[in-house]
Parts: C-alpha cells; sequence; structure tokens
C-alpha cells in the first residue's frame, strides 16, 4: 500500500465531519484551549490512529454498563447513522482539546443541556439519566483510557508521568461536563475500572455495534481492510477482564503480526498534520507553528 494511500485512509480515520457543524479553531486569535499545547493531550488527539481505535475502545467499554449502553442505544442516532454520530463525538472531542476556551465552554454547556434531558428505565427496570454523574464519570474514564492506551500501543508508549499528566489535563474539561469524579491519574483510573467492574454485564448489542461499524462505509471501498483492522485493535486493546465479561473472545481481536501494520499507521499519522485539521488551525490561533506538532513523533 503507497504511503498516498495510507494518508488517505488516516484522514478518513480522524472522522473529521465534511459537512454540517463547522468550528473555525483558529479563533480566537491567541485565546488558549483547555488543554495546554505544549502538552501530552495534544499529542495523543492530533494521532488519527488513537482517535478511531481510542473512541472504539472507549464505545466498548461504555456499552458495558447497562444505564450507558441504555442511554446510547434507546437516545442517539447510532443505530440509524452511525457515521454521523461518530463524526459528531469526533468533532465534539477535537473541540474540547483543540478549540480555544470559550468556543469549548459554550459547546460543552450545549451538551450537557442535551444530558439533562435524557432519562429512561434500562430493560431490568433500573432507572437512569445521562446527567447522573456515576455515568459521566463512567464515560469520561473509558473515554480517556481508550485514547490513551490506543495511542501508547499503536503510535508510541509514554512514560508512567505522562500518562498520569494525560489524565489530570483533562479534569477541567471533565468538570464541565458534570464528570467531577473522573480520574486525574492512571491509579486513579484503575481504581476508578475496579470499583465499576461488578456493574459491568454482557449485552448483545455489543456485538450489534461493531457488526455496524464493520458494515459502516467509514473508508472508501480499497481501504475498507483498514477499517476492520482497526476496529479489531480496539478490541485487542479493551482490558482482558472487560472482553471476558462481554464475550469478546479472540475471534474479535487481532491476528499475529497485525498489530506491526496498525504500529506503521500510527506512526505515519504522527508526522502527517493536515493544515487544516484541528490542531493545526488551533497552533496558528496561538501564533505557534504546527512543525511542533511532530518533534515527538
Amino acid at each position: 500500500m503507497s504511503e498516498s494511500t495510507l494518508r488517505q485512509a488516516l484522514a478518513r480515520a480522524s472522522l473529521r465531519p465534511e459537512t454540517g457543524a463547522v468550528v473555525d479553531f483558529t479563533k480566537p486569535a491567541g485565546e488558549p484551549a483547555l488543554a495546554p499545547h505544549d502538552g501530552v493531550t495534544w499529542q495523543v488527539f492530533r494521532n488519527p490512529v488513537a482517535l478511531f481505535v481510542g473512541g472504539v475502545t472507549a464505545v466498548l467499554l461504555e456499552l458495558a454498563e447497562p444505564r450507558v449502553r441504555s442511554g446510547i442505544w434507546d437516545h442517539t442516532s447510532f443505530r440509524t447513522d452511525p457515521l454521523s454520530r461518530m463524526e459528531r463525538t469526533g468533532l465534539a472531542a477535537m473541540v474540547t482539546v483543540y478549540g480555544a476556551r470559550s468556543v469549548a465552554e459554550q459547546m460543552i454547556a450545549g451538551v450537557s443541556r442535551m444530558h439533562a434531558r435524557v432519562q429512561g428505565t434500562t430493560p431490568a427496570g433500573v432507572a437512569y439519566r445521562a446527567d447522573d454523574p456515576e455515568l459521566l464519570d463512567w464515560v469520561q474514564a473509558t473515554a480517556s483510557f481508550g485514547f490513551l492506551e490506543a495511542f501508547c500501543a499503536f503510535v508510541r508508549p509514554l512514560s508512567r508521568s505522562e500518562r498520569d499528566r494525560f489524565y489530570a489535563v483533562g479534569i477541567p474539561a471533565a468538570h464541565l461536563y458534570g464528570a467531577v469524579g473522573a480520574p486525574a491519574s492512571v491509579a486513579d483510573q484503575e481504581r476508578h475500572f475496579a470499583a465499576m467492574r461488578p456493574k459491568l454485564e454482557r449485552s448483545e448489542i455489543v456485538f450489534e455495534f461493531l457488526e455496524i461499524l464493520q458494515r459502516t462505509p467509514i473508508f472508501p471501498g480499497p481501504l475498507r481492510p483498514l477499517q476492520s483492522l482497526l476496529i479489531r485493535a480496539a478490541v485487542e486493546i479493551t482490558p482482558r477482564w472487560t472482553r471476558e465479561i462481554l464475550g469478546l473472545d479472540a475471534r474479535y481481536g487481532l491476528r499475529r503480526f497485525e498489530a506491526t501494520g496498525i504500529c506503521v499507521l500510527g506512526r505515519l499519522g504522527d508526522r502527517v498534520v493536515p493544515r487544516s485539521s484541528p490542531p493545526a488551525e488551533a497552533s496558528r490561533r496561538l501564533g505557534v507553528p504546527a512543525t511542533w506538532l511532530r518533534r515527538s513523533a
């Protein structure tokens, strides 16, 4: 596969909407983001492989929690329009990390208002609300875990202190979303997962989710094998004990040597920073050259 083809795949993996909502990451000039531009968070989220793989891992973990699962499956358009749903989620992540603080705060406030209207009952009869702090904490914890683990597995490893900083830097945004108990370190994340473990359960919806992802044309035809590979990579980095709860055996993960190919893609993604990408536009907003984003590649 040529490098130009790989670049196409990376561009598609970023899941930035081609139509609809548009965010100008270059404005207001000079205004900082919620996350510092020279920190590990900007490095993780600029990589499309980490973004795609980590996002799928996060959803798998979210779907293991029955209240979150009901909220996602009953109150979003994922089953009927999965690509648009994924693009909106990807854009929200970009705004949270790279958008000017005032823009990110406005967007997060809108998401919070939407969450306040979402409520229901699980098939087991348990009531839930999307703005329940426990559920918001779980969503934040799973998202942070997914993106970070995907980056470390398929782009480059990070030290324990870098991983701790990744969680800590996300706390201001997490609090804005209402996740006041979100993990602030690797140790916090491990304790959080241990506490939530007894509440997780298997559901056929997880398998339906994976089937929808496989058949949705996220990548164009010639690149479709990469889509399947990245989905299986997301299963692979999901904690083993979670995979056991969900019933995701070896058939759903990576085959021998496939991880090497994903690492090649991940490293290439660290060298590709399109001028129109959120991190490049945000760099221009702050008056720093986008080339600095490649320094740690």
